[in-house]
């Protein structure tokens, strides 16, 4: 098996604790322990906890708690997974065999798209449009999904333009899966972060083919305890639990405890409360700083991710490159998402910490020739 280099993933792992300032990250700022446990009593009680192999697919209070964030669902519709990225690899694992066409949104956190190409599968990109606001062609969509689509992979709210798909566009989805057989596989990950108005509606429950995954990592701000989660018909879910079987096979004992305290009602309240207070606080100054800078941004709908796109002849990985060398700032290249002039900016951490790194760039920006001299485009944007 001939596995594509990760770049995001390689780039952000081997840089982001190594830089002064760090705003590549997608999440939002991590709760600590106490914070998330607040009683003294919980924490007598994991303190008393046996250390053992906890129920591999996850305990039923745990996908009890899982369960209610999805209209309709119960315990037997749930699989509890090794973050939302196993819950990704175990879906295309279990369904995509060589010779298989996969449907795949773009831009789009491009795991999906490399565990299929590994596993022999052609994988063909469903653009995401700028001018649409970061959504898609409809006749585009119904010619690219044929009897031959096994699988369409699907971001929302999307990761990294933090767009959320209109109603029209997720009906259009399910109706054209529906018309040929194909599988849906709706990464929900960042569902709880809306900047603005109600949770967003899950795909889940649209279609009969529908997979819909998530997990702590984005918008319950726990990306250490690696909790994701499957949401999908009982015989599917029974399947992709003896998939499970052969990764990691269970999540830790007090993994599984602490996430069903996280997902008590109130508790979860309150931490999606927090990440709104964040986001209202952060968004309005990297808005200001793309103004500032005459580059473009769609305000994203969800998400600690701004998507930003320039019009100087510089590739997104050369600048990024350039700007960690000389100022020590991480932040994301387009061209790991297949648009080499965007850049990815994460804005879920401290203010702080945000206004350091955009000053940092801002120096950056004043200092090279490349971004002063306004040039048009080489490189063909992606539609």
């Amino acid at each position: 098996m001939k596995i594509r280099p990760f770049e995001l993933e390689r780039w952000q792992s081997v840089w982001e604790n190594r830089v002064g300032i760090n705003i590549s990250e997608s999440g939002v700022q991590p709760l600590s322990f106490g914070e998330l446990l607040e009683d003294s009593g919980i924490l007598q009680e994991l303190l008393s906890t046996p250390l053992g192999y906890p129920q591999t697919n996850g305990s039923e209070v745990t996908r009890a708690r899982v369960a209610e964030l999805y209209s309709g669902a119960g315990i037997h519709n749930v699989l509890m997974t090794s973050g939302c990225s196993e819950a990704n690899f175990v879906i295309v694992w279990t369904l995509v065999e060589p010779g298989d066409e996969v449907v795949f949104m773009q831009p789009n956190y491009m795991q999906i798209a490399g565990v299929a190409e590994s596993l022999g599968a052609t994988v063909r990109p469903l653009w995401l449009r700028e001018d649409l606001r970061w959504s898609f062609d409809h006749n585009k969509l119904r010619a690219l999904i044929t009897k031959r689509t096994k699988l369409i992979a699907i971001c929302n709210p999307n990761n990294p333009t933090g767009a959320v798909l209109s109603e029209d566009a997720v009906n259009a989805l399910c109706d054209r899966a529906a018309e040929v057989g194909a599988w849906i596989l709706a990464d929900e990950v960042y569902r709880g972060a809306e900047i603005e108005g109600p949770l967003t509606p899950s795909f889940w429950g649209r279609y009969e083919r529908v997979l819909a995954t998530g997990g702590l990592s984005k918008a319950y701000c726990l990306p250490g305890l690696r909790t994701g989660w499957i949401v999908g018909p009982p015989e599917m879910i029974a399947r992709l639990w003896g998939t499970h079987d052969y990764t990691s096979v269970a999540p830790s004992m007090l993994t599984d405890r602490l996430t069903a305290i996280a997902l008590e009602p109130a508790k979860r309240q309150r931490i999606r409360g927090r990440v709104r207070s964040i986001l209202h606080q952060n968004l309005p100054r990297v808005r200001a700083w793309v103004e500032k800078h005459g580059l473009r941004m769609v305000p994203p709908a969800a998400g600690a991710v701004a998507w930003i796109g320039y019009d100087f002849d510089w590739r997104s990985d050369h600048l990024c490159e350039e700007l960690r060398r000389k100022k020590d700032v991480l932040i994301v290249p387009g061209t790991q998402f297949g648009m080499p002039q965007f850049l990815r900016i994460g804005f879920g951490g401290e203010f702080t910490h945000l206004e350091a790194g955009l000053a940092l760039i801002d120096e950056f920006l004043a200092e090279a020739p490349q971004a002063r001299d306004y040039k048009p485009s080489l490189q063909p944007r992606a539609v």
